[in-house]
């Protein structure tokens, strides 16, 4: 296939490429982990839709931290339930995270791990007029594909251990 001017369409970089193991999986995860800034969160509750919606966060090798208004509806699931499922990357190289999720008040973080976050996301929740709360997600269960030739051994965590 190509396009009218007769170019070919580019194609994502690891279309055809083998599959990577999963040592390399779970190196390329805990890159993103530590470099990306947003992650895509997916929260519900048992009486409205679910949402989606972009929150900066930082991991600090164990956990994701972030913030989000105490009162919007993300802020209100992730309190009611505690659960949490991530997404980071794009759709032809994610990483899914299913996690359980602790909800801080936002004065009750200690000031480093709050700067932590400030620094790496340039966004400092502590400093808004509305009431924010943290939320630290530990990762149960993670998988990381690309292409379909990744689909067998995408589970990389399991009950919050690494499988590899």
């Amino acid at each position: 296939m190509t396009h009218a001017d007769g170019t070919a369409p580019e194609l994502p970089h690891d279309q055809g490429a083998d599959p990577r193991p999963p040592a390399q999986r779970r190196r390329d995860t805990e890159h993103r982990l530590t470099h990306d800034i947003d992650v895509w969160v997916a929260s519900a509750s048992a009486d409205g839709p679910p949402y989606l919606v972009p929150l900066s966060f930082h991991w600090d090798g164990e956990t994701l931290l972030m913030a989000t208004a105490a009162d919007c509806p993300t802020g209100r699931n992730l309190a009611a339930t505690r659960a949490a499922r991530l997404a980071l990357g794009h759709t032809r190289d994610v990483s899914m995270i299913e996690g359980d999720v602790e909800v801080l008040e936002i004065d009750t973080l200690p000031q480093e791990r709050g700067d932590r976050f400030t620094a790496h996301t340039g966004f400092d929740p502590r400093t808004m007029t509305a009431p924010y709360r943290w939320f630290r997600v530990s990762p149960r269960r993670i998988q990381a594909w690309r292409e379909v030739n990744e689909m067998p051994g995408r589970e990389l965590m399991r009950h919050g251990r690494w499988l590899v």
